[in-house]
């Protein structure tokens, strides 16, 4: 027993009249993963008329057996005299295993049928993580102070978006979840695949936020190729494709931080921005002193300007808590080799021979 498709100039002839009355299934929406259809007495007989839409896949089903099937559109007639004739290209192997082997239990005694499967994408399947999931994020990069090492800031995301799916084998997901059910839905199964997605995405983020990839977690959005390669190499979909399903496309239409994330964020930043200022005002410090020195006729001006700048920083800048004229003899010391001596009231530099100091008048010890 076997199809034997139909030419298509066929369509103008005689057997016109007899296909308005051939076994058909129009109605395969984006919802519907499975419909069976049959005659009014259960029975298929010889030279029916079989009609297989685009994005279709018909299988013969003769008491508890497959005797057929097709995902190649056209019209086919039944011919119980012929072999199986398998002529669907992306299943041939599929189906003539389930013609040497497939059974479903309980199968109704008599029962002759054609199951139609929606091998089309099915899309617009949403997706959502329920509750904030943990992600290492290392474009906010904490250093240890013992060892240098640089960790990932843990931060708690919540994603949304959508995913796709088919059906990659009729066989398995007629055997495992649809049976011979007179229609099965996408909503009979869409819950249960919405949990596996989730629990599937959660490993590949914990891909993403580790050592080798270091993905920033607001750019988690923009990894979408990145997302469905490393599903299909690690095969976190595993339980999916159990049934005979395989995930096609899987995107991510937003990523939220809950409010404890997004405050060690902003501490983060404001730490950031404290140490560069930081660093900032010890580098113009260090310039300044290195200037006044070599500035003879002005360094008391100069020792005067870095004095304050000393006091505006509370008096340590890059851990210096000395005064300016105790730096600034150093500083001189170290590059002239001579200890200069400055007034201590108004910070005049004086010689060693002066009694009193040439610009406030100050009797010098």
């Amino acid at each position: 027993m076997g199809l034997i498709k139909a030419a298509v100039s066929a369509i103008g002839s005689t057997l016109h009249d007899q296909w308005k009355e051939a076994i058909r299934c129009e109605d395969m929406t984006n919802d519907i993963l499975m419909v069976k259809k049959t005659t009014p007495n259960g029975v298929i007989s010889n030279g029916a008329t079989i009609i297989v839409a685009p994005g279709q896949c018909a299988i013969i089903y003769d008491n508890g057996k497959v005797i057929d099937a097709t995902a190649e559109e056209g019209i086919y007639t039944l011919d119980t005299s012929s072999t199986p004739s398998f002529f669907a290209g992306q299943f041939g192997d599929v189906f003539k295993e389930m013609w040497q082997r497939f059974t479903y239990d309980g199968a109704t005694a008599k029962q002759q049928a054609v199951f139609f499967f929606n091998i089309k994408e099915i899309i617009d399947n949403k997706f959502g993580t329920p509750a904030p999931v943990p992600f290492q994020d290392w474009s906010h990069p904490i250093p240890n102070q013992m060892t240098g090492v640089l960790t990932p800031l843990r931060v708690e995301v919540k994603c949304f978006g959508k995913y796709t799916f088919k059906i990659s084998n009729p066989a398995v997901f007629m055997n495992e979840i649809a049976g011979t059910a007179d229609v099965y839905r996408k909503e009979n199964v869409v819950e249960q695949m919405r949990a596996e997605v989730i629990s599937s995405f959660q490993n590949v983020l914990n891909e993403l936020g580790n050592s080798e990839h270091k993905v920033p977690v607001l750019e988690l959005p923009s990894q979408t190729d990145e997302i469905k390669q490393m599903m299909d190499e690690k095969v976190f979909d595993e339980p999916i494709r159990r049934r005979g399903i395989s995930l096609v496309g899987f995107t991510i239409e937003s990523v939220t931080l809950d409010e404890e994330s997004e405050k060690k964020i902003d501490d983060y930043e404001l730490s950031s921005n404290a140490n560069m200022q930081q660093g900032r005002l010890v580098g113009a410090y260090a310039d300044a002193v290195k200037d006044a020195a070599k500035n003879s006729n002005g360094a008391a001006n100069g020792f005067m300007g870095i004095g304050m700048m000393n006091m505006a920083s509370g008096g340590v800048v890059g851990g210096v808590t000395q005064g300016p004229w105790q730096n600034a003899q150093q500083q001189q010391t170290a590059e002239t080799g001579e200890k200069a001596k400055f007034c201590s009231e108004c910070g005049a530099k004086i010689s060693e021979n002066d009694k009193f100091c040439p610009e406030c008048g100050k009797k010098l010890k």
